[in-house]
């Protein structure tokens, strides 16, 4: 039931980016507004997830998993009936915050049920989940946009949110556990993991709330945000240079207060000994590079698709399914590969990332619908993407001691969200001001500006595996 609601919030976060063109034309919303339509989701979502976590950890991750589906799904209703942009993404930061209280719990039981080979297994499900969302999530945007029901045209892409998540509610309602155990485990079990997975924090109870940490954070990461999506149409005024400014200053408050907060014996949002822990930092660098390729290349791609070469959003939706595919493929079965293999899987999925996404601007210049070698450039893509995240979120959360896990979960989890954020955010940007600079949106000015986005991606993706070697060594 929690890995269908799982599968219900991805989708969303898919079908959203196939359907913004369309929203653009309908609300005559800027360039801006779809960044912040597709990102606003992820900025609530990144900076309330580990909350949602300790939230479920202090009331029980059942109840909690039920008020933040309520929330979403509400939140969806209202989305679908927006009468604006800036009622969409209101309600779309609304969303997302529903999100960050209820998918916690899902990666969260898994961290703290399993242990060893059986959490590889489950954090393999879980990957199953995420790859089926995402190819789900382009087609049935694309269908549902296409469809027009009953002239609609993008509000079912939010709507068909309701009445599955009231089924949910129901089913959820009966089948989860309101108090604070483990959902399918008998109380004996229940003690047995407190035991293996407590230390101070089991003895102490349920983790407090990090509120000045949640209040830096959320703040810093919109400081950094709104300019970089906003300033390019305000002719970037000095007040965008200096909320930048900012964002780094109250990120670095924010670090600070966390260490001091540790010491201190407390609860920080963000653990500086997970931080800490061998190969976690260089996790943390290789997801949120991976991430903000991955969030790049979805919205600059269906920008130009879509805007550019005129692809319906069915079209456009099935042109990304390859990718969606491939990804799930390769991050189920990474695992089974030659042992001899796995130490270069993330370079090499890094290496192919900025290759295959190179291939894709190529294909697609001057115009050019890109032909039969575009599907296997997206295969690449798909693979690329697999290879450089799921062994280093696999790795990093299976190493991890079971004290941490929930920290390095909830830790890894935010990152992901962060890295689709900066990815939007940035290539976004990139792909507005290039084609401002080049004319119109037409066939020709999309595809340079698609180009360059496409070399900036490849170039992230490269330093992604330049500076984990760069970290290893030290």
């Amino acid at each position: 039931m929690v890995l269908a609601a799982q599968f219900m919030a991805l989708l969303d976060v898919f079908i959203v980016n196939v359907a913004a063109p369309t929203i653009g034309s309908d609300l005559d919303a800027s360039g801006a507004d779809l960044q912040l339509v597709v990102a606003g989701y992820a900025i609530t979502y990144s900076v309330l997830l580990i909350t949602g976590a300790r939230l479920g950890d202090r009331f029980g991750p059942g109840r909690v998993h039920l008020v933040g589906l309520a929330l979403f799904t509400a939140a969806s209703l209202a989305c679908g009936l927006a009468r604006g942009s800036t009622e969409l993404i209101v309600f779309r930061l609304v969303q997302g915050a529903g999100s960050a209280v209820m998918i916690p719990q899902v990666l969260s039981l898994i961290q703290r049920t399993f242990s060893g080979e059986a959490r590889v297994r489950a954090l393999g499900v879980y990957s199953a989940v995420l790859a089926v969302g995402a190819a789900a999530g382009q087609v049935a945007g694309g269908v549902l946009v296409d469809a027009d029901l009953l002239g609609a045209g993008w509000r079912p892409v939010f709507l068909v949110n309701v009445p599955v998540g009231l089924v949910l509610l129901v089913v959820g309602g009966r089948v989860l556990p309101r108090g604070g155990g483990l959902p399918g485990r008998s109380t004996a079990d229940v003690g047995a993991v407190k035991e293996r997975t407590s230390g101070a924090a089991a003895r102490k109870g349920a983790r407090r709330m990090d509120w000045p940490g949640l209040v830096l954070l959320g703040a810093a990461v919109s400081l950094v945000t709104v300019p970089l999506v906003l300033g390019r149409e305000k002719g970037w005024p000095l007040w965008s240079w200096c909320s930048l400014a900012a964002g780094a200053l109250v990120f670095l408050l924010f670090c600070g207060a966390e260490t001091r907060l540790a010491r201190r014996g407390g609860d920080p949002l963000i653990a500086p000994r997970v931080l800490g822990h061998p190969g976690m930092a260089l996790a943390v660098l290789r997801v949120t590079a991976v991430m903000a390729v991955n969030g790049g290349f979805l919205f600059v791609l269906t920008l130009h698709v879509q805007g550019g070469l005129g692809f319906s959003a069915l079209r456009a939706g099935l042109t990304f399914a390859p990718t969606a595919v491939v990804f799930g493929a390769v991050g189920l079965t990474w695992r089974r590969w030659p042992a001899s293999w796995q130490r270069a899987l993330i370079p090499s999925g890094f290496a192919l990332l900025a290759l295959s996404v190179v291939a894709v601007g190529l294909l697609f210049r001057g115009g050019a619908d890109g032909g039969a070698w575009l599907y296997a450039a997206y295969a690449g893509v798909g693979a690329g993407l697999a290879l450089a995240f799921s062994p280093a979120l696999t790795g990093a959360l299976a190493a991890v001691l079971p004290e941490d896990a929930a920290d390095a979960g909830g830790l890894l989890a935010t990152v992901t969200q962060l890295g689709q954020l900066i990815g939007v955010a940035v290539f976004g940007t990139l792909f507005f001001n290039r084609l401002e600079s080049l004319g119109a949106l037409e066939a020709y000015s999309s595809s340079e500006a698609l180009l360059t986005c496409m070399f900036a991606l490849a170039t992230t993706a490269a330093l992604g595996a330049v500076s984990g070697l760069v970290l290893r060594r030290r």
